[in-house]
């Protein structure tokens, strides 16, 4: 196992345009109050700018970085890095740096193999990004047997994984903004799209992969299927049918909207909401990226977005967002929204490129 042990630091890049966009906030012990003194004080920023620094430092560092995520309480990035080189690059652009034992490439490693060794009905694992680590989470379905063929592989992938049980069962939550209903299942409306100037919309592909033709909660048909990607996704694109308004906004269920003005990828740490047509609007935090959920079946998902966000059948489809930013579309999770739980999402960004279409 390596070990990389140097004290953290942080420092910010002079320069408006730079100040603009991201900078640490988290202030050190150091070894006098002179050198305490000479450390500028950081601006501080959201979790959408913070993202966008976010990517140009994962481009700068390449192999070097390992990942980032979002300290909402001092409203800074923290970049993982592998050595003290990598280190000052971080905080030459105004992030705060975190030397950490594991890179991206041993912890995708690490999904790699998992799913090669343990691919089995009723499990999830996500890169925890603060933990620098794969953690692996097996529900209340998976046997003695089972769990004792994940603690061997996961044992094997040493200090890039650690293995834990919830109470819960992971599942699709089909049954889920507004309510879209069509042979016997309901879901809930993503986000309205445009492609080619003609109006969509984003749900979740488990919905599409159950119901073809849509229709609002007064039975109206509003809308057929066009594109459909679950397992290995989970997003859905339908046409809309019918003449009736399509707003980029999401249904807050308290008589407002919030407008959605465009999208963003998660940020671990981001602050996020969820509206759905089951237990309308709940708010929480990114937790992890890159998540695999076994729904069982063969109902395999990756590249989810995990969240301690609540949810329930009925929810799926439903618009995960940030501020005026569309972020995810609900999939499918554990627990609901009296005992708690975490829900998982399809990234909207992945859903808009694969589409070919536009928020609006």
């Amino acid at each position: 196992m390596k070990h990389r042990r140097i004290p953290e630091r942080r420092a910010v890049m002079t320069g408006a345009g730079v100040a603009a966009l991201v900078a640490a906030g988290v202030t050190f012990q150091t070894a006098n109050a002179s050198e305490s003194a000479r450390t500028p004080q950081p601006t501080t920023l959201s979790a959408l700018a913070a993202g966008q620094l976010a990517s140009t430092l994962g481009e700068d560092l390449g192999a070097d970085a390992a990942g980032t995520y979002y300290d909402a309480k001092s409203r800074s990035l923290v970049v993982n890095v592998l050595d003290e080189t990598a280190a000052k690059t971080v905080e030459a652009a105004g992030a705060e740096a975190r030397l950490v034992e594991n890179s991206l490439a041993e912890l995708t490693g690490a999904h790699a193999t998992l799913k090669a060794d343990a691919t089995i009905p009723g499990t999830a694992w996500v890169t925890d990004l603060t933990a620098n680590k794969v953690v692996v989470t097996a529900d209340r379905t998976v046997s003695d047997a089972e769990w004792a063929k994940l603690s061997k592989v996961v044992d094997g992938l040493g200090g890039t994984a650690e293995l834990q049980r919830t109470k819960g069962e992971f599942k699709p939550f089909i049954a889920g903004g507004d309510a879209i209903a069509g042979g016997g299942g309901r879901c809930s409306l993503g986000f309205n799209v445009v492609k080619g100037g003609e109006p969509y919309f984003l749900t979740a592909g488990h919905c599409t992969e159950a119901v073809s033709t849509w229709s609002d909660s007064s039975g109206a048909e509003i809308g057929v299927n066009e594109v459909s990607s679950f397992p290995g996704d989970d997003y859905g694109l339908v046409k809309y049918t019918a003449d009736v308004d399509h707003p980029s906004e999401v249904d807050l269920y308290n008589g407002s909207a919030q407008a959605i003005t465009g999208a963003a990828q998660a940020t671990v740490g981001m602050k996020v909401t969820r509206s759905g047509s089951t237990t309308q609007v709940h708010s929480g935090t990114v937790t992890g990226l890159d998540a695999t959920v076994n729904y069982g079946n063969g109902d395999i998902v990756n590249g989810l977005i995990q969240t301690d966000v609540c949810a329930e059948p009925g929810d799926s489809g439903g618009s995960l967002f940030s501020g005026s930013s569309a972020v995810g579309l609900t999939s499918g999770g554990s627990g609901d929204c009296a005992s708690g739980g975490e829900t998982f999402f399809q990234p909207v960004t992945e859903a808009l490129s694969a589409t070919g279409t536009q928020i609006g």
